[in-house]
């Protein structure tokens, strides 16, 4: 027996340690790219792509969710350690030992934050210089959700310069650019390796009172990664300096602007930039794509275990609701109240609860949207069931538990059913906004879609997840079709 347990251990220590190396990336282009970079440098690893903001992704590498992933000094410095002054990467360093992290491995260009004009618009103004847009209180400001949420970002900038512009609603970084072509914006925030800069002639304005610091891309790593995986860590510390500024922005520019994939764009470091550019992205080749049948795969599995989970806890909630009136209000006001939480939000606590990202958290989120459905629609088959059908079935001499699990379970079957359906449907369209903290399917191509602002990839995500939807109602009519032709055969 003993010699048994430490074989058991001595298994389990294996397949640990064969754990490849897992790298994360945020829900930007350049990030996207970076992350497929150091993936095929590394080897043995695994790609966790578009997990979010800056936050969601470091609570993934706090929890051990990844190992590592591409940052920016700035963002670690102001947004993630809150520093103030000047600081270097022994500084940064020092920072994050108690954390368990560090920074490693400049990858040789720099991406800064930056306000931009149409060009035109600019000159029309005369704005050069952050500080003329002071002399325009007028403007319309696009900015990005995290822009305006960071610590770098609008509010202390707002502050340097004392701009009496309110924020404004916050826009995806990737539709800005079309707003400010359309002139539906004036001012938004850009990333300065962004290839759309130059495609839609726009003005980086000058900050002159030097607010905004370096943002030089780096690795920000658990600090065991090197010990654990040296011979990835080897290949990584190869690509030091090994990216400057036009190839970064070459390398956006084929995901964005030429249809490719991030994995083909992120080929182009070692192709060099004469690679010939690609056509625009095809959409059936997209839709059915390589990963279709691995997204299709973990998006059922969302969907359905969750399903199950809410369907074992949402039946006998409902049925307690309807058996006890005292306790009815409460239990249908708690599932109610989960249902009205936003999702991106349920997310992010579930992440910070559980210690992780990815399939965990997101199959909790699903079971707590699910219940509302099964657990009304079961109190409302139960309570529903007329007098004269309990009378009779108290008359037959049955207790309790058999009067519920032979009469009104039954009778209330239908009802019950309708609320699984509609809970099987929900799942389906909310299941997609799980790809945002690394579950995967098919919401994994709309958030793509939604960086890269390409109808294709977006619609290659969600057209299958509308389809899908569309089957599980249809089988689950199909059953309710075939439930109610043989409640009626037995009837009679």
């Amino acid at each position: 027996m003993r010699r048994a347990a430490l074989l058991l251990l001595a298994a389990f220590s294996l397949a640990a340690g064969a754990e490849p190396l897992k790298v994360g990336s945020k829900r930007f282009t350049e990030s996207y790219i970076l992350g497929e970079i150091l993936v095929k440098k590394a080897g043995d690893a695994v790609h966790r792509p578009g997990l979010g903001n800056t936050g969601i992704v470091f609570a993934a590498l706090k929890a051990g969710s990844i190992d590592l992933y591409p940052e920016y000094t700035g963002t670690i410095a102001r947004e993630i350690l809150k520093l103030e002054g000047d600081f270097d990467l022994a500084r940064l360093n020092r920072e994050l030992a108690p954390l368990g992290m560090g920074v490693a491995v400049r990858l040789g260009f720099n991406n800064g934050y930056a306000l931009a004009m149409r060009e035109e618009r600019a000159k029309a103004l005369g704005v050069r210089k952050l500080s003329d847009l002071l002399g325009h209180p007028g403007v319309k400001l696009g900015l990005s959700q995290e822009f305006i949420g960071r610590a770098d970002g609008w509010p202390g900038l707002k502050k340097v310069y004392g701009y009496p512009f309110g924020t404004g609603s916050g826009l995806d970084h990737g539709l800005a650019y079309e707003a400010v072509a359309a002139g539906k914006i004036d001012v938004m925030d850009i990333y300065t390796t962004d290839a759309k800069i130059e495609r839609y002639k726009l003005r980086v304005i000058e900050d002159d009172r030097k607010y905004f610091p370096r943002y030089d891309a780096i690795l920000l790593y658990r600090l065991d990664v090197p010990r654990r995986f040296p011979e990835a860590w080897r290949s990584l510390s190869a690509l030091e300096g090994g990216i400057d500024e036009a190839r970064m922005i070459r390398m956006n520019a084929a995901a964005e602007l030429e249809g490719r994939s991030f994995a083909e764009a992120a080929a182009l470091l070692d192709a060099g930039a004469s690679s010939p550019r690609a056509g625009k992205r095809d959409f059936f080749g997209t839709l059915f794509g390589p990963d279709f049948w691995r997204l299709t795969g973990e998006h059922l599995l969302l969907v359905f275990v969750s399903l199950a989970a809410s369907i074992a806890a949402g039946v006998p909630l409902g049925v307690a609701a309807a058996k006890f009136p005292r306790a009815a209000q409460w239990i249908l006001g708690l599932v109610g109240v989960i249902q009205t939480i936003p999702s991106l939000a349920l997310f992010a606590f579930l992440i910070a609860a559980v210690g992780t990202i990815g399939t965990v958290p997101a199959l909790l989120a699903l079971f707590l949207y699910a219940l509302l459905p099964i657990v009304r629609n079961t109190h409302a088959g139960i309570t529903g069931i007329g007098a004269g059908m309990r009378q009779a079935a108290m008359a037959l001499g049955l207790a309790p538990r058999d009067r519920l699990r032979l009469i009104e379970v039954p009778l209330a079957l239908p009802s019950i059913l309708a609320g699984i359906k509609t809970s099987a449907v929900i799942n389906v369209g909310t299941a997609t906004i799980a790809a945002f903290i690394g579950a995967g399917g098919y919401g994994e191509r709309i958030a793509s879609g939604l960086a890269l602002n390409d109808s294709v990839t977006l619609l290659s995500g969600a057209i299958p997840a509308a389809a899908l939807a569309l089957i599980v109602q249809g089988a689950f009519e199909i059953g309710e079709r075939r439930f109610g032709w043989m409640a009626r055969a037995r009837r009679t």
